[in-house]
């Protein structure tokens, strides 16, 4: 189980940080508050995921039955970088080849959620998806395309705003790979 949060800690961490560069929250007035608003927004939005047992999540979620394809395309994600807690913005594509289970639509992306809204870096989701898949419905083969654009690669360092940086899991065997990363998009 993830401990609680501590969120006057959280605040009185981010305005220390703030006084350490040089911004007083005391004498600034637009800087009023945000100790607070920052470890609301961390707390409660970018790591809520890890309020979530994934685990139970898809143990709840499990049908019986099968199809041929299952596919998630699109669907939009935000994480937090935790190398410089900035941003990573843009979609992931989810897919899987059933043998006796599925879940719901829903508990697929909120099975995306729950990896993405975590300190956590864009190859860990992907890998954590798959592993969860894999390990609850054991598909023929399951595959998670993420693609992301980094504020800490368009704001600082490099300053390469357009980039995309594409990520691909997979798990399954004896399966054409080429097959699945045309299924996922890869290279699109």
């Amino acid at each position: 189980m993830e401990p609680l949060p501590d969120r006057a800690s959280a605040a009185a961490a981010i305005e220390a940080f703030l006084r350490a560069i040089g911004r007083d929250p005391d004498h600034d007035a637009s800087l009023v508050g945000t100790g607070a608003r920052v470890a609301d927004a961390f707390t409660d939005e970018f790591c809520r995921g890890y309020a979530v047992d994934t685990d139970a999540l898809l143990s709840a979620n499990k049908l019986a039955g099968s199809t041929d394809l299952v596919l998630l395309r699109e669907l939009p994600v935000i994480t937090m970088c935790p190398h410089h807690l900035l941003p990573a913005t843009g979609s992931a594509t989810v897919a899987f080849a059933p043998r006796d289970h599925l879940i719901g639509l829903g508990t697929l992306a909120r099975l995306v959620e729950a990896f993405s809204c975590r300190l956590t870096l864009q190859e860990q989701i992907g890998e954590a998806v798959v592993g969860a898949i894999a390990l609850h419905l054991a598909p023929r083969w399951v595959g998670c395309r993420l693609v992301f654009q980094h504020a800490c690669m368009a704001a600082r360092g490099v300053r390469t705003p357009t980039a995309r940086v594409e990520t691909v899991a997979f798990a399954g065997t004896g399966v054409d790979l080429m097959l699945v990363h045309q299924v996922l998009g890869v290279g699109r």
